[in-house]
């Protein structure tokens, strides 16, 4: 039996890894990406990826803005929880009752926010698809800065509501369109993922109040690094109690894998049972709780490193800037080296590998057409000599990037 056997086994090794045949409406798509974008547009380069860092590679790249990763501390905390030996379920939140470890860490995270309640999915993109989802639907007008998250957008979709898009911390263009579409949902970002641009957010409380709007504020880029004991920019100016639901994703400062969305306790029953991320996703590990639970502790006792942290945003800025490069578009810890075209961003991004400094590339569908960047994201152990490292790489390669050709330096100049 086994020699008749080895045959069919053969055969299933020899072709295990030949995928079917797709179908022209998928091909066409992706020859057009490859061949069209990748082969021409980049030269036949990756954009987004480039050089291999070496040893001494300087990564202006990660989330990790208070730097937890590898905090000792935190790292126990979770081994403890993976060599823990009591029975765990496996299975989506929504059958989860009673108090729980991750309610319990829910709770712990409200507070930090100064919210009434709130939840924990399992990153920030099904944080914010499924409350749209709950909380907009057909015929419903949402009012969404242009450079909002992708996933605000994502949840408009899922929840058949109207998309109105308003021009980038433009409350006045909100104004206008909700004078045509009439009250819905207002969704802004707190501290924008791209520049690093900060929302007026007592101007879009005060619009919702007077219009009866809802208002959706993503706090991914600055909870944990800005306000009150890291709980972001809402309760930093007093409007815990006027916005009605806040998001974050929890792979930023909170240096985990999971999001979250504040809200009362009321609608954290309703969206359990309401939101399909929640419904038929699956909730955290014990040891992902485990992480949370001990770096909500530790970043509400991190003031000193959230000091640390903007204070290396200002030196790092005042520098950039004083270059001539054109970062006024933002405040905080994220700097957008806006080249323009990806061919352009290419040549930044190459110019800054060369050197060992390695940020991100964003392009469309990250960023508007032919404004695509290179994001430099700062974190609160950047030393003295690091960030000369940057300035003066940045000094030296003006002309070769072009500095002058540069979208945003054309911007610049038109304003000025």
């Amino acid at each position: 039996m086994l020699a008749q056997a080895q045959p069919v086994q053969s055969r299933h090794h020899a072709c295990r890894n030949k995928a079917p045949t797709l179908p022209p409406w998928i091909t066409t798509r992706m020859a057009q990406h490859f061949e069209e974008r990748m082969g021409k547009l980049w030269g036949g380069d990756h954009l987004l990826h480039g050089l291999t860092p070496g040893p001494d590679a300087l990564h202006l790249s990660s989330n990790d803005y208070l730097c937890l990763l590898g905090e000792d501390s935190l790292v126990q905390a979770q081994m403890r929880a993976f060599v823990d030996d009591a029975p765990e379920l496996l299975m989506s939140s929504v059958f989860m009752h009673g108090d729980t470890p991750q309610r319990r860490v829910e709770r712990k995270i409200a507070d930090l926010m100064q919210a009434e309640d709130g939840l924990i999915a399992q990153s920030g993109w099904a944080a914010n698809v499924g409350l749209v989802q709950c909380i907009a639907g057909p015929g419903i007008p949402v009012y969404i800065d242009m450079n909002g998250h992708a996933s605000l957008w994502e949840g408009i979709i899922a929840a058949g509501a109207q998309a109105v898009p308003v021009r980038h911390n433009d409350c006045e263009h909100v104004r206008r369109q909700l004078e045509r579409f009439g009250p819905g949902v207002i969704m802004v970002d707190s501290v924008y993922s791209t520049t690093g641009s900060v929302a007026p957010l007592l101007d879009y409380v005060e619009l919702a109040e007077a219009s009866g709007c809802v208002l959706v504020v993503d706090e991914s880029h600055s909870l944990g690094t800005h306000g009150p004991r890291g709980g972001g920019l809402v309760p930093a100016l007093g409007l815990s109690e006027r916005v009605h639901f806040r998001t974050a994703s929890l792979a930023k400062a909170f240096a985990g894998r999971a999001g979250y969305v504040a809200c009362s306790t009321a609608f954290k029953d309703f969206y359990a049972v309401e939101s399909r991320p929640a419904i038929f996703s699956s909730g955290l590990l014990r040891h992902e709780v485990a992480w949370f639970d001990a770096v909500t502790d530790f970043i509400a006792a991190a003031d000193e490193r959230r000091a640390r942290l903007h204070a290396i945003t200002r030196e790092t800025r005042g520098a950039i800037a004083a270059l001539g490069y054109n970062i006024s578009d933002g405040s905080e810890q994220i700097i957008g080296l806006e080249a323009g075209t990806e061919p352009q961003v290419k040549v930044l991004r190459d110019a800054l590998q060369r050197r060992g400094i390695f940020g991100a590339v964003f392009c469309a569908p990250a960023t508007p057409k032919n404004r695509a960047l290179m994001r430099l994201t700062l974190h609160a152990k950047l030393g003295a000599t690091e960030i000369d490292r940057l300035v003066g790489v940045l000094a030296s390669i003006r002309d070769e990037v072009r500095l002058e050709e540069w979208s945003s330096t054309r911007r610049a100049r038109r304003k000025s």
